[in-house]
This record gives C-alpha cells, sequence and structure tokens, in this order.
C-alpha cells in the first residue's frame, strides 16, 4: 500500500508539474467541483509552519513518523491496519519528497462548491487522511 500509494502522489505530481505545466497555467476547470490549483505549501495545511527552518523540521518530524509508523505496521495485528499504515507512510513519503525536490509540497486538487473551496490537496494529503480515518474506525472495533 505504501509503494502504491507514492508511487501514485510522485507521478500526479509529476504530471501536473511537467506534462498538464500547472504552475504556468494556474487553475485548471476539470469539473463545476473541482479544479486543479497550483499551490506549493511551505508549511502544512492551510500554510501553517511556513519557513526554511520549519521545512527541515518538517521534514525530519515526518521521518521520524514513518520510522515509528514503520514499526507498527510491522506489529499490525490486522489487514486493514496494514493498510491503513502503509497508506498513511505512502503519503507522508511523497510529501517529503516534495519538500527534499522542490522546498515546498505541490498540492493541486481543489474541490469546491461555488466559490466555497477547501484547501487544495494532492494524493498523499489524501492517502493520510484516509488511512487515519480507517484506523480510528478499526481502533473503535477492536475488541477489548
Amino acid at each position: 500500500m505504501a509503494l502504491a500509494v507514492l508511487l501514485a502522489d510522485q507521478a500526479s505530481k509529476y504530471w501536473v508539474l511537467y506534462d498538464l505545466h500547472l504552475p504556468a497555467r494556474g487553475v485548471v476547470e476539470i469539473l463545476p467541483v473541482l479544479n486543479f490549483a497550483m499551490v506549493w505549501n511551505h508549511g502544512v495545511t492551510f500554510g501553517i509552519l511556513a519557513g526554511d527552518n520549519a521545512t527541515r523540521l518538517l521534514i525530519v518530524v515526518a521521518g521520524l513518523a514513518v520510522v515509528a509508523l514503520s514499526i507498527w505496521l510491522w506489529r499490525a495485528p490486522r489487514l486493514t491496519t496494514s493498510l491503513a499504515i502503509g497508506a498513511i507512510i505512502g503519503g507522508a513519503t511523497g510529501n517529503i519528497i516534495s519538500r527534499l525536490q522542490y522546498g515546498a509540497v505541490v498540492d493541486f486538487i481543489d474541490a469546491h462548491i461555488g466559490r466555497y473551496h477547501w484547501y487544495v490537496f494532492n494524493v498523499a494529503d489524501a492517502s493520510i487522511v484516509c488511512g487515519v480515518a480507517v484506523l480510528i474506525f478499526d481502533l473503535r472495533e477492536r475488541p477489548e
């Protein structure tokens, strides 16, 4: 799962940067509720913790999280837990690669209803959120 997410994330970022040329185009309407909009996220959600020192810190913290999650993955008792952790590891690794390669995370998926937009995200972000959601439900269903 981690490898599948990582490959999908990196391929989608490469495509929007070098095939779609999204940095030059800015915004491309895909559907009435979905755009591709180029955002270089130098921080975390909503640009919190943006800056050179913060970028290094975010890489280190994400790297430590990947190590901790890998240990949890090794000990995971259920397939759903393993898949969820794998999705989170793949997403975190994809965003680490972006920060190392570009100094920022490549965000481009812009879901919206009319003029109300959700934050712009990428495949890695979506995988992390879905992985965490599955972990929450998986842990709730675990018998005591």
